[in-house]
């Protein structure tokens, strides 16, 4: 296997491994909290620790700083409009886990996640074979 396509495959379980922390492990009460304000402090954060464990993701495999810093920039934006996104359905609808909306809601946030993990490691890809 080609150099490239190592460390495309190292990247992807890194952001892989970033976001279960991200998501799952590392969000607090008041990241969760409040979600379907548009200035949500808590969302703000939460955007920032994707960023920030892509950044630590890009720098692992070797990419420069100023590569993946506008990458994980747009990142952030990103994951904060999507999380935006999906908190304003959710309580515009009045939605829990109860209902089956509300998993549908989860599952369309977290493929556009990853989608946007796809473009990242396209956009780094072309970046270091070109």
């Amino acid at each position: 296997m080609t150099e490239p396509f190592g460390a495309l495959l190292v990247l992807l379980c890194l952001l892989q491994i970033k976001h279960m922390f991200g998501d799952y492990f590392l969000q607090t009460r008041s990241m969760l909290d409040g979600r379907d304000q548009y200035l949500h402090t808590g969302r703000f954060l939460h955007a920032g620790i994707h960023a920030a464990g892509s950044a630590i993701a890009f720098a692992l495999i070797g990419a420069p700083v100023g590569f993946f810093l506008p990458l994980v920039l747009a990142e952030w934006a990103v994951h904060f409009h999507i999380d935006w996104w999906k908190g304003r359905l959710t309580s515009d609808q009045n939605l829990t886990p109860a209902d089956a909306a509300y998993w549908r809601a989860s599952g369309i946030d977290q493929a556009l996640h990853q989608l946007t993990y796809v473009a990242m490691i396209g956009i780094w890809l072309l970046w270091a074979t070109g």
